[in-house]
Formats: structure tokens, C-alpha cells, sequence
């Protein structure tokens, strides 16, 4: 789905919602019920727009979810004091800052940005459920994506924010804008119930012009997770094993061939989110100028490999190498034309095995045999000036991929029955990452030294893949791990605090919507502290 019939979605879509504030407008007042999603062509094309929006920078497009799940941990920091990422990434977030948006990246941009889908995937369930000019295997199709990427968004929406407003009907936006917060509990039923449909009747693989759907293991694994936050392990044991042994993925020989670009539909990966260089509109109203350029940027790709590839006014660490390496980058048709916002941490780099062969795709210090200012993350980067032009990447995101149900499949293990049964499946994943079995193999581990090794096999194997505070907020230690880390140039650990394991909802949405504090006055906290 390289966002093939965008202009069709923006012409349909954004005129419903194309405005700083999300609840402005009534959709079903601008559009006819009579034309609207008529046909299956205009289901198809309306999918494209919702997944379109899962693209834009808040979300899965820049490093939108990125801020939420890894930055502020012990994996990844900037490379430079930068305000826009230091509200999460150094806990200096409050709901007044949530509001504040820099290239449409902003807690409120992210709030706002998963409403939109759910609003979209909610319409699209209603418009097509009786539309006979749509067959009914077409319609089981549609009805299963939307309710797939409705449960997405509200899992994500209960990390980042627990209690929320939650609806699955088509409600008029004053009815939207009055909805208190549902009870986390509720909504992940709900969540779960549209997974189970979503996994009868979705896909195993979608290829082609749909390669960038989510297939029925994408919603398997997020069940899974469910499970796991819950700590039903035998139920999220029985999910993992379910994937491992039923569906199409397979672990890959080398961690390498994972993230190879040329491969970016591999067997190991569930589901990856495609994007196209050059192509128009990939990103929300209000980023294009009306000529239709990006401002101040070449292109409108994918812009996260920007974010983790260096810039060539932070490098190299001997001035003396300077021309060197420009010589070495121009002979590779490459550029350290990034941002350099995202690299690995310094307790990431001083920790991760030297003897892990992992860490050259995740600390990496050096180009061409020349030294470095900072430790990047190449399995993330693209410096390749023809085909991968800053903030223009044709590079796919991925979103999940099968080494982490192992992994959660040791962990349930591990849980239930304790390590001797959980070993086989941490195994294949540290077999490729060392050179010989005395390196990779476990034995001989107690419940919790079991425990501890996943907590450790899931930062070097899953590194910036949007796991790390999600997982250390469900261990229940992520306090514990940020009080003990030091930065180049943040204050994580001195900054922290015990209710920042939820964001605020931001001030704007209050003032909006008073029914957002009725259930709790404090904001996750954020009001009282």
C-alpha cells in the first residue's frame, strides 16, 4: 500500500477533518451517506487514508511513538540537547507541553491522531456492514482490518494514557467531545474481542498492493501481549506458540538480514508498515505548504531513518578526519545528512556485549575505519543519497516481527513452569547473536536469573524497535532502571518520577472536554504532583 491513491483520501477524508482541532466539524453533514464508501473501490481507498494516518510523524512516521517507548529509557537519547524530544525523553513533560507541536509530533498530535483513526475505522464498520453493492467476503475483509487497527489504537491509547474515551459507534463529534474516561480494563476487553474477530477473518499475509495491511498474526501478537500485561501467561503462551507453529514466519539465519532494505518483507517480519519516496501526502494536513513541499525538507518519505542517521556537523570526533570522511560518504553516494536525535544511549553502548554479534547493527562508532563523535544505530539508518534523500526515505516501518514472540513465549514460560522448558525458545534467538554455543546457550537458571535474562535478551535483541518502557513499565520497574542511568546530556534519572508511567492527557483536550478529569481530577497525576 504505497499510499497509492492518497490524493483520493485527502480529496474524501481530510475535508471532513482537515483542522488544528479534531472536533470541529460534523463529517456526515459534508459527506452523502448515498455516495459515501458506495462501493468496494471506495472501502479500499479509505483503508489506504486511515493507514495513511498511522504514517504521520505522531505516530509510527517519525519517531511519534518512539518518544513514548524507548526515549527516556537505557537504550536510545539525542546526540545534542533538544527541547521538542526532552518533555518525555527527560520527564520534563506536562499537560501544557503535551500540547506544544513540533513537525506534527507532539503528545496531542498523537491523542489526536489515533481519535482520527478510530473515527475512520468506526465509519467505515457502519457504512459497509449492509452494503450489498460489496461482497460479503470483501465486506468481512474491510470490517476486519478497521477493527484490527481500532484495537491497535486503543492498546496503544491505554499504554500511553490508561483510562481513555473509548466508543465503537458512529457518534456525532458533540458526543465525542463530551465522552469521560472508560476504565482501561473495559477497553482492552473491547480490544480484545476485536482481535478475535480480527484473526478469524484476516489474512495470513497480505501482498502486493496490500503488503502494508496487518495480517491476522499482527492481531495474534498483540493478544498476546494483552495476555501478557494481564499476567495471564498460559493464555499469552498458547498466542506465541500459536504464531510460531501456525503461521507463515520464521526467524531469520542473522540478525543482519532482518533489517536488509532490499528484503523489507522478509519472513521474520509480522507486520511493517510500507512507505514510497516522493510520494505526496503521506503525512497529516497542515505539513504541506500549498504547493505541496514539505517546509524546510526535500521530500515526504519516511523521515524516522533521518532521525537515527548522523549529521555532518557532529562529526568526526577528530577534526583532522573531517575531509576523510567526506571523501569516504561521497565515494559510497552516501551523507550523514540526519539529525542525529536518535542514538544509542551511553549506558546502551557501555553495556551491550562486545562479543554480541547484534551490536554492530545497534552501536556503531565508526565509518570507513574513522572515528566518531557518537554510537548510532545502523540497523535504523540510510545514508544513501539517490535512493534515500533526508526526510524522504522509501524505507518500510516495522512494527512487529517474530524474534519478540519468542521471546514472550520464554518469558510465559518462564512465568508459569519456571526456565527448563523456556530455554528453547530464548535459544534461537541468542544462537545468531553468538559465535559459539558456550556464548549463546543458558542452563542452570533459577525462575528469577531466568527473568533477568529476558530482561536483558529483550533490550539487545528488540533495541529502538518501541519496546523498552512499554516492558519496563509491565515489569514494574522502569523507576528502578531510569534512576540508574546516566546520559550525555539529559537528567532521566534525577527527573523521574512514579507517575510517569502514563502521560497527561493534554491541557487543550481538557479545556475542550471538562469530562476528561471527572474520574480522576489529577490527570494521571500530573494535576497533583
Amino acid at each position: 500500500m504505497k499510499t497509492k491513491h492518497i490524493f483520493l483520501y485527502i480529496f474524501m477524508v481530510f475535508s471532513c477533518f482537515a483542522c488544528e482541532e479534531f472536533l470541529e466539524e460534523e463529517p456526515r453533514a459534508l459527506i452523502s451517506p448515498e455516495t459515501f464508501l458506495a462501493s468496494a473501490s471506495d472501502a479500499r481507498t479509505y483503508i489506504n487514508g486511515y493507514y495513511a494516518i498511522l504514517k504521520n510523524n505522531s505516530i509510527y512516521g517519525q519517531v511519534g511513538l518512539d518518544h513514548f517507548y524507548d526515549n527516556g529509557c537505557d537504550i536510545i537519547e539525542p546526540n545534542r540537547i533538544a527541547n521538542f524530544v526532552a518533555g518525555i525523553g527527560n520527564y520534563e513533560l506536562n499537560e501544557a507541553s503535551a500540547d506544544r507541536s513540533v513537525q506534527k509530533m507532539s503528545v496531542s498530535d498523537t491523542w489526536k491522531d489515533f481519535y482520527r483513526v478510530i473515527l475512520n475505522t468506526n465509519t467505515l464498520i457502519d457504512r459497509i456492514a449492509d452494503n450489498e453493492n460489496i461482497s460479503q467476503e470483501e465486506r468481512t475483509d474491510f470490517i476486519a482490518d478497521a477493527r484490527f487497527v481500532r484495537a491497535l489504537c486503543y492498546w496503544h491509547i491505554t499504554n500511553l494514557w490508561g483510562d481513555a474515551p473509548f466508543y465503537t459507534e458512529v457518534l456525532t463529534l458533540e458526543e465525542i467531545g463530551s465522552l469521560g474516561r472508560t476504565d482501561e480494563a473495559i477497553i482492552l476487553d473491547a480490544v480484545l474481542d476485536d482481535l478475535t474477530f480480527a484473526q478469524a477473518n484476516l489474512k495470513d499475509a497480505y501482498t502486493g498492493d496490500q503488503a502494508g495491511r496487518a495480517s491476522k498474526w499482527a492481531a495474534a501478537l498483540i493478544e498476546a501481549k494483552i495476555h501478557m500485561q494481564r499476567r495471564n501467561w498460559q493464555a499469552g503462551l498458547n498466542k506465541c506458540l500459536e504464531i510460531i507453529n501456525q503461521s507463515p514466519h520464521e526467524l531469520l539465519p542473522t540478525y543482519a538480514e532482518v533489517f536488509d532494505p532490499n528484503n523489507e518483507y522478509n519472513a521474520e517480519i509480522i507486520w511493517s508498515l510500507d512507505f514510497a519516496k516522493d510520494i505526496r501526502g503521506q503525512f497529516e494536513e497542515g505539513v504541506l505548504r500549498a504547493d505541496g513541499s514539505l517546509p524546510g525538507f526535500a521530500g515526504n518519505g519516511n523521515w524516522r531513518p533521518s532521525m537515527f542517521n548522523p549529521r555532518i556537523r557532529d562529526e568526526p570526533r577528530n577534526n583532522g578526519d573531517r575531509a576523510a570522511l567526506i571523501a569516504a560518504l561521497a565515494a559510497n553516494g552516501e551523507a550523514f545528512d540526519g539529525t542525529g536525535l536518535q542514538v544509542a544511549s551511553k549506558d546502551f553502548a557501555e553495556k551491550f556485549p562486545m562479543n554480541d554479534l547484534r551490536r554492530p547493527l545497534n552501536v556503531n562508532d565508526r565509518y570507513e575505519g574513522i572515528q566518531l563523535n557518537f554510537p548510532y544505530m545502523p540497523k535504523f539508518m540510510n545514508l544513501k543519497v539517490a535512493t534515500s534523500p533526508r526526510f524522504n526515505h522509501s524505507d518500510n516501518r516495522m512494527v512487529f516481527r517474530l524474534a519478540d514472540v519468542y521471546l514472550m513465549a520464554a518469558e510465559c514460560e518462564n512465568e508459569l513452569n519456571g526456565p527448563a522448558n523456556a530455554y528453547q525458545y530464548i535459544h534461537p534467538i541468542r544462537q545468531r547473536a553468538y559465535a559459539t554455543q558456550a556464548e549463546w546457550e543458558l542452563s542452570g537458571l533459577s525462575q528469577q536469573q531466568f527473568r533477568e535474562a529476558i530482561y536483558d535478551e529483550r533490550k539487545w535483541e528488540l533495541a529502538g524497535e518501541a519496546w523498552r518502557r512499554y516492558d519496563l513499565i509491565r515489569w514494574g520497574i522502569l523507576l528502578d532502571v531510569v534512576q540508574d542511568l546516566e546520559y550525555r546530556f539529559w537528567n532521566p534519572a534525577g527527573n523521574i518520577r512514579p507517575w510517569h508511567v502514563k502521560l497527561p492527557i493534554p491541557l487543550q483536550e481538557l479545556i475542550n472536554n471538562p469530562a476528561l478529569l471527572e474520574s480522576d481530577p489529577t490527570n494521571n497525576g500530573y494535576r497533583s504532583n
